[in-house]
């Protein structure tokens, strides 16, 4: 295989943002696409086979467009890059950056960073209701709660209201000290945490005194309607068919629905269905409703998340193909039996 060189410029300022620290992401590069970089007064040598170099420099060019737009290069980032070049999508990573939902009471943009985020944001924005279905770490309630905030910002809402389904996961609160809300509390710090971050405590705490922001677990949805408000449904698959059903019911002129729910990590007794589950079934043909399923190419959390949470799917996905070969061969063992050859 012959080999080539392939020159980029990479202005100084941008140089310690793209290139990671150590030079990290610049080796994780060279790893991956068996690439040698080297880096000279401004001038970045790249050299490969043809195929590989060129990927090489066009994931430095998006990166650069990054940086230049004022984000901090993070490994997320260079990974989601590399992924995109094996697809040769990688012009994908800069459109992605330009949809801005809002900022943080910081002034940190909050934006989709993988297309599987990008198309759950913009069908948040074209539908009335949106499914989003996903592992941890991809962003579904965080994006949610932010297209939620922007849209009680632009006076498209007059509330916003934040649900769970107050489920314990393994461990018993019930003799927590407090009153029910202090009880209840600890379901809803994941939504609460999101609200301080994106809207800052003294505002959070002020339309909550409102009636403007209410969040409380999805017992309390019932016999409510629920007119001009954004209405997002978290840990959706900890629900029963039933409470799924109720809360659906409540939606009133102009609102909006989010439900976000991860269907690996359900808390429910082992013979209970998942109301998600069934929602997905019995909805999935209804007009005006979108399901969107993040994967963990969308995990943008510790990139030791994304492994996680690949290596649990690939388990599971061997562990379901067993059962279904030993039913298979417990089934033709049945009927061998009932039917034996004369």
């Amino acid at each position: 295989m012959s080999m080539v060189e392939r020159v980029i410029t990479v202005p100084a300022e941008h140089e310690k943002n793209v290139f990671g620290q150590f030079d990290q992401y610049i080796k994780k590069i060279e790893r991956v696409l068996n690439v040698t970089v080297i880096s000279r007064d401004g001038s970045t040598k790249i050299l490969g086979s043809e195929s590989c170099a060129d990927r090489a420099v066009r994931i430095l060019s998006n990166l650069m467009e990054l940086s230049a737009r004022g984000n901090v290069i993070t490994e997320q980032n260079v990974d989601y890059a590399i992924s995109l070049s094996f697809e040769e999508k990688e012009s994908a990573l800069v459109e992605i950056d330009q949809d801005c939902i809002c900022h943080t009471i910081n002034g940190k943009p909050i934006k989709p960073k993988t297309m599987g985020q990008k198309q759950y944001v913009d069908a948040i924005r074209k539908n009335m209701i949106v499914f989003g279905i996903g592992p941890a770490g991809t962003g579904k309630t965080y994006l949610a709660m932010a297209m939620a905030i922007t849209a009680f910002k632009n006076d498209e809402v007059s509330r916003i209201i934040m649900t769970r389904p107050a489920i314990e996961a393994g461990e018993k609160l019930g003799f927590l000290p407090g009153d029910l809300q202090s009880k209840v509390d600890p379901y809803l710090r994941p939504l609460y945490d999101a609200l301080y971050q994106i809207m800052g405590p003294e505002s959070f705490q002020k339309n909550m005194e409102k009636g403007l922001i209410e969040v409380a677990p999805l017992a309390y949805m019932r016999g409510r309607t629920l007119d001009n408000a954004f209405i997002i449904l978290d840990e959706a698959q900890n629900t029963t068919p039933a409470q799924m059903k109720m809360f659906l019911t409540r939606i009133g002129f102009g609102s909006k629905v989010i439900v976000t729910g991860d269907l690996t990590q359900k808390d429910l007794p082992v013979s209970a269905q998942s109301g998600l589950e069934v929602a997905v079934k019995v909805l999935k043909k209804v007009e005006d409703i979108s399901f969107c399923y993040l994967t963990s190419q969308d995990v943008v959390r510790h990139p030791l998340v994304q492994k996680i949470v690949k290596a649990y799917d690939d388990y599971e996905a061997k562990l379901n193909a067993r059962q279904r070969a030993e039913y298979s061969g417990k089934a033709e063992g049945t009927r061998r039996r009932n039917h034996p050859q004369n």
